[in-house]
């Protein structure tokens, strides 16, 4: 199975417009985001997708957010400010990574074959003892840099970066 990941949105809707036509290409049907979603807007445009979704430093309106994923499809997850599952038989790991010690308890715990993460707007590609620690870059906000979003397929553990455009 082959899951999108994404990350510091910060309501950029052109890029995630680009990267959720992206996924559909490749026929990826879930979405993890790390966070920095910041609005219901942002949040609607992913209705056709099940989503697990972490709370960033960002989501001001967070409770608004999660209950409009929530209520766009009641399949997806919205555990506040770290998610620890599965997906397709594959245990995950996500979390922003503004909340101090949270990323390295998640890493540290050794039960989980991905860890995901966001916020340093910087695209992460580490093994960390048996996990793969991953932060997809970003979508929006004001730094610098391409926006990025991450493919990973859990079967063969292939992960690719994909730039959506440039600042």
């Amino acid at each position: 199975m082959r899951i999108g990941v994404l990350s510091d949105t910060h309501n950029n809707i052109g890029n995630l417009l680009k990267a959720l036509r992206l996924f559909k290409e490749e026929g990826i049907t879930t979405l993890i985001h790390c966070g920095d979603m910041v609005n219901v807007t942002t949040a609607r445009q992913m209705a056709s997708f099940d989503v697990i979704y972490v709370n960033g430093n960002m989501d001001d309106s967070a409770e608004a957010v999660n209950d409009a994923l929530w209520m766009l499809n009641p399949k997806n997850e919205t555990p506040g400010a770290a998610y620890a599952g599965r997906v397709d038989s594959v245990s995950i790991g996500v979390t922003h990574g503004h909340i101090a010690g949270k990323l390295e308890q998640l890493v540290q715990s050794r039960r989980h074959a991905f860890v995901f993460t966001g916020h340093t707007h910087r695209q992460r590609d580490e093994l960390v003892g048996k996990t793969r620690v991953i932060n997809p870059g970003a979508l929006g906000g004001a730094r610098y840099g391409a926006r990025t979003v991450c493919i990973v397929d859990l079967d063969s553990r292939d992960v690719r970066f994909v730039k959506v455009s440039d600042w």
